[in-house]
Parts: structure tokens; C-alpha cells; sequence
């Protein structure tokens, strides 16, 4: 299963209320494709996150592609979010995206607590800073 565009999921994510929105996330956590425990180590864990997330990049020719989980549902499906910005593209273009600027249409700070919401600036800098190293 893939995730789908960051555009398609904003498309539906605007016009539901709050807990419909939290649903949303979870089943957009539950499309990330299946993280193998061996990878779930001290070195691909996200700092900064209540819960635990881990992710670990992959390379396909240039693009970049990201094997992710959590033991969080909620925090699963922003991370998967965060991942939907880049997923399958190639590094030199995941290193020019503004993800931020990708997700404030989520109004995540708002939406969530701080404590499912902390660890993201963490995860978009490790994304970028893999995109930077592998372009």
C-alpha cells in the first residue's frame, strides 16, 4: 500500500472536523508500508518525540524512499504525513522542499498536542538532511 499525495490528502483533511481528522491520521498511519523491527534501532530513531518513531531511508536509482513506524498511532499517521511530502522522490528535489511549509495546511500545532506535534521539526530535519547527503 502507498500514501497517497500530500494534495489528495489535504483535499479531504479540509472539510473534516477534528475527530474525524485524528481517524484520518490513524488510517494514514496504517498505509505505511510495514518497518522490519531490525531496523527499529538507537540510530534510526527520531529524537524529540514522545513516542517512539523511527525511520530509516532507502535509495531506488535517485529517489529517496522511507521506511517509518511508530508506537503511536496517531503520531504513525504524522509521520506519515511528513512522509507523503516526499516519499519515491528524487533527494535533490526532497532537499529543496520546504516541508513546513508543506504542512501548515494540516494546522497540526492546532490540532494536536505539543506532545504528538514536538518530534516533527525533528523528523523533517533528518529527512532534509538525508535528502542533502544522497543527492
Amino acid at each position: 500500500m502507498s500514501l497517497p499525495a500530500l494534495s489528495d490528502i489535504q483535499d479531504e483533511y479540509e472539510f473534516l472536523d477534528s475527530e474525524d481528522r485524528y481517524r484520518l491520521l490513524i488510517d494514514l498511519g496504517r498505509k505505511l508500508e510495514p518497518m522490519p523491527d531490525a531496523l527499529k534501532t538507537d540510530a534510526t530513531k527520531v529524537r524529540g518525540c514522545s513516542a517512539s518513531v523511527w525511520v530509516y531511508p532507502t535509495q531506488d536509482g535517485d529517489k529517496l524512499h522511507f521506511l517509518a513506524d511508530s508506537n503511536a498511532a496517531i503520531t504513525k499517521g504524522v509521520v506519515a504525513l511528513v512522509l507523503a511530502a516526499v516519499q519515491n522522490k528524487p533527494a535533490a528535489d526532497v532537499a529543496q522542499t520546504d516541508i513546513t511549509a508543506a504542512l501548515e495546511p494540516f494546522d497540526l500545532t492546532n490540532e494536536l498536542s505539543s506532545n504528538r506535534t514536538q518530534g516533527v521539526p525533528n523528523m523533517i530535519a533528518l529527512v532534509r538532511e538525508t535528502a542533502e547527503r544522497l543527492k
